[in-house]
């Protein structure tokens, strides 16, 4: 069986390192972007995910209350009408 090649050897143990090496810094990259963007939110004075989705729920508390409250007064409405005898 022939040896290994010394040469190719180091070769392929640098490329493993450059490999190692750009995927660590590739996640650098990303750590400080994620960062970046996160603080530009936060000097953009933009509502979280969690307070977007608080008033949502709010919202639609409010409309469905707001539905109730039309549905009754159509009804004292009826109400009404029928003891004036209009």
């Amino acid at each position: 069986m022939a040896g290994t090649n010394p040469l190719l050897d180091d070769i392929a143990s640098l490329m493993t390192g450059a490999l190692g090496a750009a995927r660590s810094a590739g996640e650098e990259a990303k750590t400080a972007a994620q960062a970046r963007v996160r603080a530009l939110i936060a000097d953009m004075d933009l509502a979280g995910r969690d307070e977007v989705e608080a008033l949502k729920a709010i919202a639609s508390a409010a409309l469905d209350r707001v539905e109730t409250l039309e549905a009754r007064i159509a009804a004292l409405e009826v109400a009404q009408a029928k003891s004036t005898g209009s």
